[in-house]
């Protein structure tokens, strides 16, 4: 089961990556995804702690609290492109909400996993 959702998490945030491409500011989200396809690699190799990725959970969290919009006027889906600015902000917020639960997911899955560093032959 980890090593399923650790490839699901994996690409699906490379995914989110290649879509800030076209993005006003994509120096900036394309690595907060990479980072956490990273960590999501790392837990299909067995790498790292559930600490780890705990914190990485947290630090997405408060990142997804910080960018909420001001007034939420929705996430308005069907349609590419931004309309306004809340809309761009909960969206934003929305996808660093995402990899907070997916990092949350990874550090219970990973709780029970000896580090790949540690392993006897």
């Amino acid at each position: 089961m980890r090593r399923t959702l650790s490839i699901v998490f994996a690409l699906l945030f490379i995914l989110f990556a290649a879509f800030q491409y076209n993005d006003p500011d994509p120096e900036v989200w394309i690595p907060i995804y990479l980072f956490g396809a990273a960590a999501s690699f790392m837990a299909y190799v067995g790498m790292g702690r559930p600490w780890f990725f705990a914190a990485m959970g947290l630090v997405y969290l408060v990142a997804a609290v910080y960018w909420w919009p001001p007034v939420f006027e929705g996430f308005l889906l069907d349609e590419m492109s931004m309309k306004t600015v809340n809309i761009e902000l909960a969206r934003e917020s929305g996808g660093l909400a995402i990899c907070a639960a997916a990092m949350f997911t990874l550090a219970f899955l990973m709780r029970n996993v000896v580090p790949a560093g540690r392993r006897r032959l």
